[in-house]
């Protein structure tokens, strides 16, 4: 029942349909995908116990636990998410939709970087679909996702500013022409947080 964490961190959501709420971060180390504009260490966990993991998070004032990574879903078990439900918390995951997302998670965020069919396929309904757009990146068509209750194009930061910000009026040139979408910036990148 041993978790390969990168990392576990109290801070803000910073993108998506919860941004500003404080949580607790638990980063899985591990992917099943190499994206070229990936921005997260995710390699070179530490092997923990879900007792260790609680006895960290339990200092936390905040009861909402967000699963990122990597790709989460290639480690969490139904007795994982069972164990911390029981002990209280809300669980959101945020996934590249590649797997299929356990209904135990309170909030389910895909965020898919490879086929949408497939990720609608897999997860035919989620909490929020996060769409990570880069300059000349078309927004698709919603009937293509998977179904959600909010649909939000992310701009990719880099770490070239002018990039990151034709990026960004990418993103809003596209929602304008498509109001279904909403706007995600990565606050935690702007105001330098966690």
């Amino acid at each position: 029942m041993n978790l390969d964490v990168k990392e576990i961190f109290y801070s803000l959501q910073g993108e998506g349909g919860r941004q500003g709420e404080a949580s607790i971060f638990i980063r899985l180390a591990g992917c099943n995908l190499k994206c070229d504009f990936c921005d997260t260490d995710f390699e070179d966990g530490t092997e923990m116990t879900r007792e260790t993991i609680h006895t960290i998070i339990r200092q936390f004032p905040c009861q909402w636990i967000i699963w990122t990574g990597g790709e989460p879903t290639l480690q969490l078990t139904d007795d994982i998410l069972w164990f911390f439900n029981n002990k209280g918390y809300k669980q959101a995951v945020e996934s590249n939709g590649t797997q299929k997302l356990s209904p135990i998670f309170d909030y389910t965020v895909v965020s898919p970087k490879g086929s949408l069919a497939y990720a609608k396929q897999i997860n035919p309904q989620v909490d929020e679909l996060r769409l990570p757009i880069k300059e000349n990146d078309s927004l698709p068509e919603i009937e293509w996702l998977p179904k959600a209750k909010k649909y939000f194009a992310s701009p990719i930061f880099t770490d070239n500013p002018l990039q990151t910000k034709a990026n960004i009026d990418h993103c809003v040139k596209q929602i304008l022409s498509r109001p279904q979408w909403r706007l995600s910036l990565q606050i935690h990148k702007l105001i330098g947080i966690e």
